[in-house]
């Protein structure tokens, strides 16, 4: 095992940067004659601008233009329809962008965005979820390209011939992604030009995209992310903001900041859907699954397709040879969801451990043992091994860790005072994903490496273990190495997301070290000025990867409760997980990927929510002080470990991502744990008080 200490580990290259204010994100760059853009969303949720007058606006003091879909600059056909900001008069959504006005300074551009009238022919809209929705239909794929649906064996037969049969329906409401810092760009044109400075997780598809809206060559265009503060999917893929900061810039010719004000994020950025999800799972007495179906209910946008992956992750968890996974959507006229941290799997494993539990208990079994009698080496949905699969081990560790043996199984069988105590446990997965990055290196006559990449560290430690993949190829101390990255301008790189930025930066860096190592060997004597300089590109070392193989990482979340009998509130004590993500390259950034994500699972589990407003059409929590997380009184006692493993199946280092897995499973284990607490099943998160008081007064009524 691997304690969760940094010893060893090199701080973070940007830290003194960051916490002295050096670090500048993306409206923080000084600019010369910069203007400033607030946007004016639609008040309606479905129907037709009908009228749009800038009158007011234009009059306030230092207002330079408004722009709407009648003067605003045409752009041209992308993927994503809703970056095609003011090129309409139809609203899709409430919340959608239908102007933007450029000032000289912010405060102005804010007055005058309010001072815009907009008449609307609104028509009847539709935006609540419902399981019996008339308009759901079977999408051919979900996010990550996965098919909507899938089927071994014969689940029904087998369902209905289980000694054991739960089946239970699972909720979980929209929530969204609230990074600190918000959706910003700041854009500058030069001549036939673009600049732009983009809070995004990956430039590389800001300027593919850019380059496709506006009609020039991608080598027109540089996007830069250097510091990003925080995304958690969000910022995955080019987001309103950056589009109308650029055709602010190019109709009125001035620099342009645009920072999207935080109550307007829910509506424009992103969410992580709500879902509706029926698991049912048949065991033998022995708690071996025989049968598992695991159906979701979701929706979408009417302008984009976004299906919620959440039924994916029981295709690969555990062992059972008659299974189906479906997935359902609707369109609506809401904002069209995203991804979110862990995005499927956070959702659908909170279904699946929470049904998981409820299997444990109708066959009299322990939680955990419940787990490790359905392992598999084998992936059940492709039937190829896995690489490696610790999920046994995790399981083990965390209950030896946590103080797990002993543990008495009856709901309601612990108390201190006032307060009810339980124990619950999850299980967690995540893909091993690794996509094609390229990479330069070079050295100097003075002994420093430069590195080169076009990889965005928004808040991971990216820079860092890059440093030292690309010291421990080049056999060389990490305080020689100079990293560049966050630049469109360097070597193309994948975004930051799926967990996959490090296993697939980290190649090409090991590559290039590599490969410029290599190259010095063949020169004797002091090195050249200019120093040789290499480029590598791992697209086809990723394209010969075995596909014999199923990659993934695994863990093990434990938590204890504590429930108030008379008010319901619930307080974590203490979260525990074990992870298998493969080598941890460094274990000062690592522990704060797990710990953060975990605590966004107990945020999840208790806290967050966005609530649909039916008669509006948007969701009511806008702020951080209605849309609540969890904070340091929140989070008691966090502790993040990892086996030993090494995956060298997945790219030369032998690592895994672990920037997501951390979140999920968490919220499971939270709700497990509050069941064993009090004996009320909560199967709608969050776990409020309102949902437990019910069941807590009838526990007092009939003595605990």
């Amino acid at each position: 095992m691997t304690a969760p200490g940094s010893a060893g580990a090199p701080p973070r290259l940007e830290g003194r940067a960051k916490v002295t204010g050096a670090a500048r994100y993306a409206v923080e760059h000084p600019v010369d004659g910069c203007a400033y853009a607030w946007p004016v969303p639609a008040t309606v949720a479905r129907g037709r601008i009908t009228g749009i007058d800038p009158a007011a606006a234009l009059a306030e003091p230092g207002v330079l233009a408004v722009l709407d879909h009648r003067n605003a600059p045409r752009l041209g056909d992308v993927d994503d329809a809703t970056l095609l900001v003011l090129q309409s008069p139809r609203v899709a959504h409430r919340g959608q962008y239908v102007a933007l006005v450029v000032a000289e300074t912010l405060e102005a551009a804010r007055a005058a965005a309010a001072a815009v009238r907009v008449s609307y022919a609104a028509e009847p809209h539709d935006v609540e979820l419902d399981a019996a929705h008339p308009g759901l239909y079977t999408p051919e794929t979900v996010n990550g390209g996965f098919p909507g649906e899938r089927a071994h064996g014969d689940f029904d037969a087998a369902f209905a011939a289980a000694a054991v049969r739960t089946d239970a329906v699972y909720r979980i409401p929209a929530l969204h992604n609230h990074p600190m810092e918000p959706h910003a760009s700041t854009a500058v044109w030069l001549g036939d030009r673009l600049r732009v400075h983009d809070s995004s997780q990956g430039s590389t598809k800001v300027r593919q995209t850019l380059a496709g809206l506006f009609g020039l060559p991608e080598e027109r265009i540089t996007v830069v992310s250097g510091h990003v503060g925080g995304g958690f999917g969000s910022k995955g893929t080019p987001r309103p903001q950056v589009v109308l900061a650029a055709m602010a810039a190019r109709h009125t010719g001035r620099p342009v900041k645009l920072a999207l004000p935080r109550p307007q994020l829910a509506a424009v950025v992103g969410h992580r859907a709500a879902t509706v999800q029926r698991v049912r799972l048949g065991a033998d007495r022995d708690g071996r699954i025989r049968a598992l179906s695991h159906e979701v209910v979701t929706y979408s946008s009417r302008i984009k397709e976004f299906t919620e992956q959440a039924g994916t992750p029981a295709r690969s968890m555990y062992a059972g040879e008659n299974r189906r996974t479906t997935h359902r959507l609707v369109r609506l006229d809401v904002p069209t969801p995203s991804w979110l941290r862990a995005p499927g799997e956070c959702s659908g494993m909170y279904a699946l451990e929470s049904a998981m539990d409820e299997l444990a208990l109708a066959c009299g079994l322990d939680p955990v043992e419940l787990r490790l009698r359905n392992d598999t080496r084998t992936d059940p949905d492709s039937g190829r091994p896995f690489t490696s699969r610790g999920l046994a081990e995790c399981l083990r560790e965390g209950a030896r860790r946590f103080g797990w043996a002993g543990r008495d199984p009856r709901p309601g069988g612990r108390s201190e005072g006032r307060w009810l105590i339980g124990t619950g446990v999850a299980a967690s997965g995540y893909p091993a994903e690794v996509g094609p990055s390229r990479a330069e290196a070079s050295v100097t006559a003075s002994g420093r490496y430069r590195v080169r990449i076009n990889a965005t560290d928004i808040g991971t430690g990216a820079r860092t273990v890059l440093a030292q993949i690309a010291a421990e190829a080049l056999s060389v101390p990490v305080d020689r190495i100079d990293i560049e990255i966050g630049s469109s301008d360097l070597p193309e790189a994948p975004l930051a997301g799926g967990s996959s930025g490090t296993a697939s930066w980290g190649w090409a860096v090991h590559k290039a070290g590599r490969a410029l190592s290599a190259e010095l060997a063949r020169h004797s004597g002091p090195v050249p000025e200019p120093g040789p300089v290499v480029r590598v590109d791992t697209a086809e070392d990723v394209a010969a990867m075995s596909q014999e193989y199923a990659r993934r990482a695994f863990g093990a979340q434990f938590a204890e409760v504590a429930v108030d009998m008379d008010s319901g509130e619930t307080r974590v004590r203490r979260l525990l997980g074990v992870f298998a993500v493969g080598r941890v390259l460094n274990a000062r950034t690592a522990r704060s990927q797990l710990v953060g994500g975990m605590t966004m699972g107990l945020s999840m589990a208790l806290l967050e929510h966005s609530t649909m407003d039916p008669a509006f059409g948007d969701h009511a929590e806008r702020d951080l002080a209605s849309y609540h997380v969890a904070t340091h009184a929140d989070v008691l006692d966090v502790e993040a470990h990892w086996i030993d493993e090494t995956d060298d199946r997945l790219n030369p280092m032998g690592s895994k991502g672990l920037g997501e897995i951390g979140i999920v499973g968490t919220a499971a284990a939270v709700a497990n744990a509050v069941y064993h607490a009090t004996g009320v099943r909560v199967r709608t998160l969050p776990v409020r008080p309102e949902r437990l008081l019910p069941g807590l007064g009838e526990w007092q009524a009939t003595g605990g």
